[in-house]
């Protein structure tokens, strides 16, 4: 059960919960923040109700293999972010994030992901971490290099946007990257 707080210089990273929605919505309903996520931008807040209330339940399993955050910092939400967990054999994850657009080029995601990332190393003891963005997504890359995450390849066309299919690139970290 995720009851996991994790803080860093200037954020605070807690499990999601209900009280979330109306943050959670309006984060997802930024055509900006949309602009690179296969998400899509809700049609009523009860389809982000549907998708917070999965996320709640995952977080909540008594083993649980997705640690789903908010991201608070001046005592406002700012973002998500998540760490799924794959096969345990593998001790590896996959992490994603989404901040508000009032929170871009601040730092934010850059110390978020840090803080995610040293939690899955430390707490976890997970070995590799892996995300992945469009290759469009230039503010992205520069997160996932920024926290030391090599490229390591580019799938083809396998995002699904709304402008249509995109490429992705791969970043990974491993536990002695650090």
């Amino acid at each position: 059960m995720n009851n996991i707080y994790l803080k860093s210089e200037r954020l605070h990273l807690k499990p999601i919960d209900i009280s979330d929605l109306e943050a959670i919505h309006q984060l997802h309903s930024l055509p900006e923040t949309d602009e690179f996520n296969a998400l899509g931008i809700p049609e009523n807040i009860e389809q982000t109700q549907a998708i917070l209330e999965q996320w709640i339940s995952e977080n909540q399993k008594e083993d649980n293999r997705i640690f789903t955050f908010t991201i608070i910092a001046e005592n406002q939400f700012i973002g998500l972010i998540a760490l799924n967990l794959g096969k345990e054999k593998y001790r590896n994850a996959e992490v994603w994030y989404k901040l508000h657009t009032d929170f871009w080029n601040k730092g934010y995601a850059t110390e978020a992901l840090k803080t995610i990332i040293n939690f899955g190393f430390n707490e976890l003891k997970l070995h590799r971490i892996g995300a992945g963005c469009a290759v469009e997504n230039i503010g992205s890359v520069r997160v996932l290099e920024k926290v030391g995450m090599t490229l390591e390849g580019r799938k083809r066309q396998n995002l699904p946007l709304k402008t249509g299919w995109s490429d992705n690139f791969e970043f990974a970290i491993l536990s002695y990257d650090l």
